[in-house]
């Protein structure tokens, strides 16, 4: 993708407007990691490497450079499945995407990367909005089976921290899939 290129929805299939996300679940955490912020954002990017870093997403397929699949494990040994749209995206600074019109999980949200204040860093702010299957069922069950989304999302997050501070960045393509 070309740095100068920012990738709207006005040329994009119908997606969930995010006006629907209202009564779902919303997170928001936020970790700063101690690297350049083109590194983070280039790792975070490439949507195939998050089932490293993210227990619950078990395989992410991109189609295109704005489309991708995603499979994620859901309570009782099930999963879940729908697609996603980039709506916008800044080089180094945001990602925001969206579910697709009939996916298992109306979601929406940004990542955002920041440079850290004292400038030997990136921050990082993710930000997303999500109605489970099944749903206030399914929030039950969620809970039920001890999945709280927000303290899954900061070990996610903390477990990324630790691995891009901890390995070089080209080297975490060999990386296996977090468990």
């Amino acid at each position: 993708m070309n740095t100068q290129e920012i990738v709207t929805s006005d040329s994009m299939p119908e997606a969930h407007d995010s006006e629907e996300f209202v009564s779902g679940i919303k997170v928001e955490k936020s970790v700063s990691v101690n690297r350049p912020i083109g590194e983070v954002y280039s790792f975070w990017r490439d949507f195939e490497n998050l089932p490293k870093i993210m227990s619950h997403i078990k395989k992410v397929e991109v189609t295109n450079s704005r489309l991708s699949h995603w499979t994620i494990h859901a309570p009782a040994r099930t999963t879940v499945e729908w697609d996603a749209e980039i709506v916008e995206e800044r080089e180094n600074e945001l990602i925001t995407w969206r579910s697709l019109e009939g996916s298992e999980v109306a979601n929406a949200g940004n990542v955002r990367f920041v440079e850290a204040a004292n400038g030997t860093g990136t921050e990082v702010h993710l930000s997303m909005q999500y109605d489970p299957p099944g749903g206030w069922l399914g929030k039950f069950a969620t809970w039920l089976f001890g999945e709280v989304p927000e303290e899954a999302i900061e070990k996610d997050l903390q477990q990324f921290k630790q691995l891009m501070e901890s390995v070089n960045y080209k080297d975490t393509k060999e990386l296996p899939i977090s468990a």
